[in-house]
């Protein structure tokens, strides 16, 4: 059992929890996620791993009420524990290796965070700057209701900015209207980070293209096992079908067919709709396991 030591509402259905893990406190890394279960009935839901205590062997997720759940999920208090914590599980981001931090220190990088995005962000931009890497981010909302972790990123990002849609708070306009803005005051970024909704990420790398800027977007879609063999999260990338639990969360958003992406999200969601994917995909449906060829049975 994985127990609940600290639990803080962020802002509306937003919610932060510390859970003692020892096991994936002591080698996970920014970029990755765990699996979570509360119990043997529970549905289990992938939640990136917004931060983490090596000493204190706590991991921190931050998740958002959207469905029965989360809703469940949302009840449970500090001293309650889940049944199962499974990870660290995907690849960790590629700027948050040491192999490559040579590399990176030479890049001027610009995080771009929608929404509940920003959790997964904030642990990248922080181990950047505990390795001496400065960073520009921004980060959108559409209101100012749902904003969090506005000072935990001002103590990390050398540059914060904050959007809101509705003009609530700081710059008046998404995301991107932010980074055309400072492109247009001459600022220039060698790569950029966009984690959000589907939908976000697809127009910050339609922007980014035409800017010319490399850039690497963390793919959310529906996960079940964690092990790419049930489907759900498959992904093409360029020509290739990937699996964004195993081979993720993290790909080049320029090769992401975010609009396939996003029209199999919706689909995954009825028994009906994984069907037919499961007899249009073929073989490659479960990790290229075979199982659909045969008949579609897992």
């Amino acid at each position: 059992m994985y127990k609940i030591v600290r639990k803080e509402l962020l802002a509306d259905k937003i919610y932060l929890m510390d859970v003692v893990a020892p096991r994936v406190a002591s080698s996970c890394l920014p970029g990755q996620f765990v699996i979570v279960k509360m119990d043997e009935e529970g549905e289990r839901i992938p939640l990136t791993i917004c931060d983490y205590d090596r000493e204190k062997e706590t991991i921190t997720i931050v998740f958002q009420t959207v469905g029965a759940s989360t809703t469940r999920m949302a009840d449970l208090n500090v001293g309650d524990s889940f049944m199962d914590f499974v990870g660290p599980l995907g690849i960790p981001s590629e700027l948050c290796e040491e192999k490559n931090l040579e590399e990176t220190k030479k890049k001027n990088i610009v995080f771009i965070a929608g929404g509940v995005g920003t959790a997964p962000v904030y642990p990248q931009v922080k181990w950047l700057k505990e390795h001496g890497v400065e960073t520009t981010v921004i980060m959108g909302s559409r209101t100012k209701d749902l904003l969090f972790f506005t000072k935990e990123m001002e103590e990390v990002a050398a540059n914060l900015y904050i959007t809101t849609d509705d003009g609530s708070f700081g710059f008046h306009g998404m995301g991107t209207n932010q980074l055309q803005a400072l492109y247009d005051e001459g600022k220039r970024f060698d790569w950029c980070v966009a984690i959000g909704p589907m939908i976000m990420m697809k127009f910050v790398c339609k922007l980014t293209k035409e800017l010319n800027i490399p850039t690497t977007v963390s793919m959310n879609p529906i996960m079940v096992d964690g092990t790419g063999m049930c489907g759900a999260c498959r992904l093409i990338v360029g020509d290739e079908v990937k699996f964004a639990c195993v081979d993720g969360p993290e790909f080049d958003g320029f090769k992401v067919d975010f609009d396939l992406a996003m029209q199999r999200q919706a689909q995954y969601k009825s028994e009906e709709g994984r069907k037919l994917l499961e007899l249009q995909e073929g073989k490659t449906h479960h990790g290229g396991c075979g199982h659909c060829a045969e008949g579609g049975e897992n």
